[in-house]
């Protein structure tokens, strides 16, 4: 596929998600590649490096010469993960940030066409302690209201994933122990169907792990 199909491809596809017109959604995709727009970017720039070993600049670069626009999200997050050992929850960051940078999709928004945010939290304490506050439900209970979440699958310190009480959106919460003593917790919540949920949910889930380090 030449660039000018590409660029097409990606130009269509944005139309599709956000409902500009050609010139506008063109304008968009083609835009200098040099300008990173923080909008765009889900994770800031140093905390990228730290996590990956490379900064935005590089990662989008990487990604273009390889030809990630003509590819599909789950191909680009494998190539990350595979290719350049990449941590999951951090392929899948760099993917949605490399779709945003080119135009292919909404601040927030999947290719599926629903939006997700995500809520990052650290707490001084163990993984165990912290994934037991989410996994189990008299722990849950202790800071959320009941009912609000139902346990779909677990995988022991590592990740919950949960259907919302709304019956539509559905909530993953992903566990980083720095230390023994210290663990960021990441909650994603997946499925919303525009942007004014997602501040909303932003703000909701803001509260609640307030509302679980004073629990804890």
């Amino acid at each position: 596929m030449t660039r000018d199909k590409a660029q097409k491809r990606a130009t269509r596809a944005r139309m599709a998600k956000t409902g500009e017109r050609y010139s506008a959604a063109r304008r968009h995709v083609v835009k200098t590649r040099e300008v990173l727009r923080a909008e765009d970017l889900p994770q800031p720039d140093a905390k990228v490096r730290q996590n990956t070993g490379k900064g935005w600049r590089e990662w989008l670069s990487t990604l273009d010469a390889w030809g990630a626009k003509e590819r599909k999200h789950g191909d680009i997050a494998r190539y990350l993960m595979d290719q350049h050992g990449v941590p999951g929850w951090w392929a899948q960051s760099i993917t949605n940030g490399y779709e945003r940078s080119r135009g292919i999709r909404a601040k927030y928004q999947t290719l599926g066409g629903s939006f997700q945010v995500s809520v990052s939290k650290t707490f001084p304490i163990g993984v165990g302690k912290l994934f037991k506050a989410f996994a189990e439900a008299p722990e849950r209970d202790k800071w959320l209201e009941r009912g609000m979440l139902n346990v779909r699958t677990t995988r022991k310190d590592l990740s919950v994933r949960f259907d919302f009480h709304d019956g539509a959106s559905r909530v993953v919460a992903y566990f980083d122990p720095k230390d023994r003593s210290k663990t960021t917790v990441t909650v994603q919540h997946e499925r919303l169907p525009d942007a004014k949920a997602v501040e909303e949910m932003r703000g909701m889930w803001k509260e609640h792990l307030n509302r679980l380090a004073k629990v804890l």
